[in-house]
Formats: structure tokens, sequence, C-alpha cells
């Protein structure tokens, strides 16, 4: 079981974004005191992730920016933390590639601020942060693939010691593919620099994606599940996804969540823990389920000229592939197998469910300049701790799904 923090003062930075807010009510529930980093604001309003959770008036909130390492002092001050969890961070993806430094700034100068204050105050507390599975970056599925992507990028630094290179171990290489993966590599290496070098205890997470309700629109699991919402409620009549064909290890909140208390009171300082489900579903997959949950069984899916067609692409699929069982829809299994790809040519795919029909378009300007293919995750290591992820792919899907509709009741639209 992850560690109870009742009495105990913690401090979050990050604390209005996602995962921040939901790490605060978890606490505030266990009995802890929370405090809260957070930039001062033009309007003065308290975040509406906060207000959202019910929490507004419950986390002591501080005024400070990772960019600014006396606010930090006296953040770490006015708080006397036991734990900090590092959170706060510029993490949307294709966000990093047109401001990287803005990135660089919050994520790696953020960091390193954090970590002095922290020395330079004399103070003790155990600092998780919260690392990226996106350090990975380009993982190596298969030979084929690797052969695609030499031809594509012209190198592969470092080579592969074994191929296939899933499920992820903390040992893989790390290949990052976008400003904000190098920007966490250098802070997943500058937090094992300082325990070693000044005995910060400091543990890194590196979690796969984590997802729930009120993650930011922007997050794709987000783009699929709002329209699908909105197609529920008659507002559109289409949907328009990026890239269909990327694999991501889907986790819900709260599983990542009892992840990083765990890594609190067990995490051994200076090493790296990766957090995840053990299963990789496609994009393509996780918006079929949310037509699915949102009350419209998938018969077929077909690409727009019909060349592409599956019969049943949800059904479940539990066969072994890179030599483990987990599941997926056969619609995945094809696509791991290399008998199903999706691509801008294809415009993309019509849904059936029963008589009804719904356009699914490929949004080529979604696509990321450098894309990270698959990311599956082998959690041995903290499983070893006691973590064990509890929710599913449609448990993350309900949640958001039930969000977009209340979100809809409270604003009149979303």
């Amino acid at each position: 079981m992850p560690l109870s923090l009742r009495d105990k003062n913690v401090l979050i930075t990050g604390v209005s974004g996602f995962v921040g807010s939901h790490m605060a009510r978890h606490l505030l529930d266990q009995g802890a005191r929370v405090y809260g980093l957070l930039r001062r604001r033009a309007d003065g309003m308290v975040p509406y992730n906060l207000r959202r959770l019910g929490i507004a008036g419950q986390v002591n909130l501080l005024e400070g920016d990772l960019e600014d390492i006396s606010s930090l002092g006296n953040a770490l001050s006015a708080s006397d933390a036991d734990v900090v969890f590092h959170l706060g961070a510029q993490s949307f993806v294709p966000r990093s590639f047109t401001n990287p430094t803005e990135t660089m700034g919050w994520n790696c100068c953020g960091t390193a601020n954090l970590l002095e204050a922290i020395r330079l105050k004399d103070v003790d507390p155990v600092v998780v942060f919260a690392g990226s599975s996106e350090e990975y970056g380009l993982v190596l599925s298969s030979e084929a693939q690797y052969e695609v992507a030499k031809k594509k990028y012209g190198s592969i630094f470092p080579e592969p010691n074994k191929i296939p290179e899933v499920p992820i171990s903390e040992n893989n290489p790390l290949r990052p593919m976008s400003p904000y993966a190098a920007s966490k590599v250098y802070g997943d290496f500058l937090m094992r620099n300082y325990y070693h070098s000044y005995e910060v205890k400091t543990v890194v997470s590196r979690a796969f994606n984590h997802e729930g309700a009120g993650r930011g629109i922007m997050f794709v699991t987000s783009v699929a599940t709002s329209q699908v919402m909105k197609v529920k409620l008659g507002e559109v009549d289409s949907v328009a996804i990026g890239n269909v064909n990327a694999f991501r290890d889907w986790s819900h909140i709260s599983d990542i969540i009892n992840g990083y208390l765990l890594l609190a009171e067990k995490g051994n300082y200076g090493d790296v823990y990766n957090q995840g489900s053990m299963r990789t579903n496609s994009v393509m997959s996780y918006l079929l389920m949310s037509f699915a949950e949102a009350g419209y069984p998938v018969d077929r899916i077909e690409t727009f000229k019909g060349k592409k067609a599956v019969e049943d692409p949800l059904e479940p699929d539990k066969s072994k592939i890179f030599e483990v069982s987990f599941d997926k829809t056969k619609l995945d299994g094809m696509m791991l197998r290399g008998e199903m790809e999706y691509d801008a040519g294809d415009g993309g795919v019509v849904v059936h469910s029963g008589s009804r029909k719904f356009k699914v378009t490929f949004d080529t300007a979604r696509f990321r300049p450098a894309e990270v293919p698959i990311l599956f995750s082998d959690t041995r290591k903290i499983n070893l701790l006691g973590f064990k992820a509890e929710r599913s792919v449609r448990d993350i899907i309900r949640d958001q799904l039930n969000y977009y509709l209340s979100d809809r009741d409270r604003k009149g639209a979303f």
C-alpha cells in the first residue's frame, strides 16, 4: 500500500495542473498539510482545477515561480516540507516544438533552481521528480521498424542492444524525440546527480501516459473523448484526430498518484522507476472505445476509400506480443503485427455502429514533427515495492466522458 502522509507537510510544484490538483486532493483526503507553488495571476483567481475538485480553500498556496530561485527558497521555508512532489513543468509535447526555450526554462532551469534551493537552504525533504516515458522516445519494436527509422533519421543513437525493446525497462536507451522529452532527460539526470553529489533524497518517476477527468483538452485522449461526447449530444457529426498509429501505455490518474506516494515512501534515493499499466493500445482503439463507451458499439471500420476494413475491431485480444499477454483489441493486435497501418492518404475512417455511421478524419496538422511510435512499460521494478495498476483503459474513458458531460452542464458547452 502507498504511503499515508497524514500530518505531514507536502509541497507540490505544479499544484494547479491536472496531476498536481488530483495529487493535492488525494493528500488532503489522507490528512496531509498540502502546500502548492503557484505563479502570480493577474486576475487573482484560484486556478480552475483546484476549484473544480473542491479544494481551493484547503491548499496552502505559495506564490512562486520555478525560474525564480528565491521564491522556491521561500516556499521551502514556508512549507517545511517532508516531501516535495516536483510536478511543475511545460508538459505539452507539441508546444515544446513551437516554443522550446520556454520549455527549457521551466523544465530545465526550474528543476535546477529547486534542487539548488534545497541544497542552499540545507533542508531534507524527499523529492519525487515527475520524469516521463517520453524520455525513451524512439523505442524499437521490430527489425522492420528499425530499418525504417534508420532510413528516416540516418542514424540511431544509442544503437539497440536487443530488438524488440518493449516492454520498456528503466535500462532502455534514452532517445528523446522532442524538446519536452530532452528537458525531462535533463531533470532526470540532475535529480540523480544531486543525490550522489549532495545527498538530496531524490527519486525519479518515469510515468507513462496518465489520464482521467480534467485532462487538458490538447492531449489526445481528451481530443478523442470530448469530440465523441459532442457527437453523442448531437453538436457535431464527425471527429478529427491526428496519428492513430501511435501506441501508448495509458494509466488512470489515481493509479499513478498511488505510485508517486509509494516512491516517496519506499523508492531508493537516486534511483529511477517506471510507472505504467504494462499494456499498450493504439490511438485508434482509444477513439473506438470512446464511441463504444458513449453507447455506440463498433461493428466495423473502413477507410474512406474502403480499401482497409476491420470487422469487430474492439474484440478482445489477449494473445502474446513481445512475449507478453496484455489487454488489447483485435485492431491493436493487427497493427502491432504489421497487418494494418493507417496513413494520411487514407483520409480517415468510417465507424459503423448498427445503422449509424460516423466519420473520423485524419488531421495532419495534429501530427508531430518527430513521432514516438510506441510506449509500453515494464513496471516490474516498482511492482516489487507493492505497486499494482487497478484501473482499465475503459475506466479512464468513462471518467473522461462523464467529465465532459458534467462540464457541458456547468458551462453550457465545451
